[in-house]
């Protein structure tokens, strides 16, 4: 894709952690140490500048493969925006019961409708403490790598043509390419191939 590096943009907060909403324990406590696939999936969202406007984009990383494994795009910044992203990881990856899944404390994964898919899922609900971004670092390792790589390189003058971009990025790129030092130097859908692999024949 004939990709670089530069220097992040000015921060904008995204999710609003000031709600009455319930909250979830952090289960991780930095400790970001799944030992297969399916185990650990962080989430947030982050934003990308458009001539019309704001484009949102919800994620879901596999922390043990770096995988994006669910992702959804649009105007606003929704529970239906995050649940959309849910969705299409449950779909693709078929999660066992006892998942953890990781975000910060957003009104959209705190929202009742939210939750009750995680619960539909069987999985756990794990959230970062308030401000505290350190806690969510795999998906804003993501989130550095998508803008540094790409979004800081254009500028789009639709959201459909950013979506367009950002869909490449992650689903040709990222994922099947972009290879990773904490997985060996191997792209996320390599280092998965390989521990498929190896588990099915032990």
């Amino acid at each position: 894709m004939g990709l670089s590096c530069k220097q992040k943009r000015k921060f904008k907060a995204t999710t609003h952690s000031s709600h009455s909403l319930p909250v979830a324990e952090n289960l991780l406590g930095q400790v970001f140490a799944p030992t297969k696939p399916n185990e650990v999936w962080t989430g947030d969202i982050t934003y990308i500048a458009t001539d019309e406007g704001w484009l949102y984009l919800a994620g879901l990383k596999d922390v043990f493969t770096c995988e994006i494994v669910g992702y959804a795009m649009g105007e606003r910044m929704t529970t239906g925006l995050v649940s959309q992203a849910l969705f299409r990881a449950v779909l693709q990856k078929r999660p066992p019961v006892g998942l953890i899944h990781h975000t910060d404390r957003g009104s959209q994964y705190c929202a009742k409708a939210y939750r009750a898919l995680q619960v539909q899922f069987g999985m756990q609900s794990s959230m970062s403490r308030k401000g505290n971004c350190f806690d969510n670092a795999p998906i804003e390792s993501f989130w550095g790598s998508l803008k540094n790589e790409l979004v800081h390189h254009h500028r789009f003058k639709t959201r459909s043509e950013a979506k367009a971009a950002i869909q490449e990025y992650i689903e040709i790129f990222y994922n099947r390419q972009r290879r990773h030092s904490r997985l060996g130097n191997v792209s996320p859908a390599e280092f998965n191939k390989r521990y498929w692999r190896t588990a099915q024949a032990a």
